[in-house]
């Protein structure tokens, strides 16, 4: 899958995107996750409140579902 196996303390980057244009990113850094959303992102993917932290697949599982389709996320060298 596209989940990276990581010491927890070192930062990871993944871009999220749709349709081809990239709509945020997660943030892994120091064992905490953030999730942030770029200006004019999709508003059904802006609004998610679940849990963010711990495997980036279920997380883009969950995005898709909110969103209706297909959700591509990229591993950024940290």
């Amino acid at each position: 899958m596209f989940t990276r196996f990581l010491a927890a303390d070192e930062p990871a980057l993944w871009t999220i995107a749709s349709g081809g244009r990239i709509e945020g990113c997660v943030v892994r850094e120091a064992g905490s996750w953030r999730l942030s959303w770029f200006d004019g992102a999709d508003r059904r993917l802006t609004s998610y409140t679940g849990p963010v932290g711990g495997d980036v697949d279920d997380l883009a599982a969950a995005l898709e579902a909110r969103l209706g389709r297909p959700v591509e996320r990229h591993s950024l060298p940290s």
